[in-house]
This record gives C-alpha cells, sequence and structure tokens, in this order.
C-alpha cells in the first residue's frame, strides 16, 4: 500500500476513534450527567413541595377545626344562656335527661371519646359531674369542655391529627373524630330547642355553622 494511502487511513481512524471517544466518553456522559444533576433536583424539589404540603395541610385542617368549634360554642352557649335558671331540671319524660344533664352529656362524653380514641388528656377522668347542675355550673363546665377541644387541636402533633382511629364501627381519621364529636353536639343541641320551645321560650335564631 503506497504510503500516503497509510497514512490517510491512519488519519482517517484516529479521526475516527478520536468522534468515538467523544460521543462514548465525553458527551454522553456529559448529557448522562446533565440528565442526572436534573433529576436529582427535580426530585429534590419535589419533596420540598411534599413536605411543604405535608405541613400546610394539617395547619388549614387545625384552622378549619378551631374555627368549627368556636363557632359550636357561641350557637351552644346562645341556647343555653335562654333557659330560666329554675328550668335546667326539666325534662320532657321521665326518661329522657333534663335540659342540665343533655349539656353534662355532651362534656363527658366528648372529653371521654377524645381520650379514648386520640389519645388525649381528660380533664374529667376523675372527675365526677353532678347529675343535675345549676345553670351557672353548667355554662362553666361547657366553657371548659370547648377550651379544651381547642387547645388539644392546636397541640395534637400533625402525625397524630391525620392517624386512624375505630369510631362506630368505622376507621376514621382523628381530624375526622373532631368534626364526629362536634355533630353529638349538634345533636342534642337541636333537642334542647325543643326542651326552650317546650317551656315557652322562644329560641334565638343563629346563622352559619
Amino acid at each position: 500500500m503506497p504510503m500516503s494511502n497509510r497514512n490517510e487511513r491512519d488519519i482517517v481512524m484516529k479521526r475516527t476513534q478520536f468522534v468515538r471517544n467523544l460521543l462514548g466518553f465525553s458527551i454522553l456522559p456529559f448529557w448522562g450527567c446533565h440528565w442526572q444533576d436534573k433529576k436529582e433536583k427535580a426530585s429534590l424539589a419535589n419533596a420540598v413541595v411534599s413536605s411543604d404540603k405535608e405541613e400546610k395541610i394539617p395547619a388549614k385542617l387545625k384552622e378549619e377545626l378551631i374555627a368549627a368549634w368556636v363557632r359550636s360554642e357561641e350557637m351552644t352557649l346562645t341556647n343555653v344562656e335562654q333557659m330560666p335558671p329554675e328550668l335546667f331540671t326539666f325534662k320532657y319524660t321521665p326518661e329522657a335527661m333534663s335540659f342540665s344533664e343533655q349539656w353534662r352529656h355532651c362534656v363527658i362524653y366528648t372529653c371521654g371519646q377524645l381520650a379514648d380514641r386520640a389519645g388525649i388528656e381528660n380533664p374529667y377522668e376523675n372527675v365526677k359531674l353532678p347529675v343535675q347542675m345549676p345553670k351557672e355550673d353548667v355554662i362553666k363546665e361547657l366553657k371548659n369542655m370547648y377550651a379544651h377541644v381547642r387547645k388539644s387541636i392546636s397541640e395534637l402533633s400533625n402525625e397524630k391529627l391525620l392517624s386512624d382511629c375505630e369510631f362506630a364501627g368505622e376507621t376514621i381519621p382523628i381530624w375526622r373524630l373532631f368534626y364526629a364529636m362536634e355533630n353529638h353536639i349538634i345533636h342534642h343541641r337541636g333537642q334542647c330547642v325543643v326542651y326552650l320551645r317546650l317551656k315557652g321560650v322562644v329560641p334565638k335564631g343563629y346563622y352559619g355553622w
């Protein structure tokens, strides 16, 4: 083979090898690293967003729960304060709870359920409330209960708030248990509206939730 042709072939082979090296060991690793870097950055960004959501969702839930319980207290006290003190022992049948007992039951049941199912300290665990309480005591215990519930919501860990518990034959998240307890109070508050009507008291209207 002529020397010139051999040199040209060597040059072509060297150039080919150079291009292969460039593509195989320079450009591709560059793009690979670049792509990996983008993936890592995206993964990190998603982790930050997920972490942010994990913090914001429980915070929003707590905010809404506390607002609901503030409103619940306003409506409950509106109902209780309308009943004359001498009628707190009124019951429409011998088997029914008196007006006072209705609210005593709400206090004990709410705190007991939250303690048993959410692990929240029960302020009435070692306290035995009288079956019949005067008006001022009913109002005092209701205010104590509502303050306790709001404090418990604000202090509950995010993990606990989003964890599950058993209630009424179902598995529900702890945050929903707080709504279940408020629904229970709504049930008895509705009964107490009838108590007022039966004693000639026109219940004050209220709007909202």
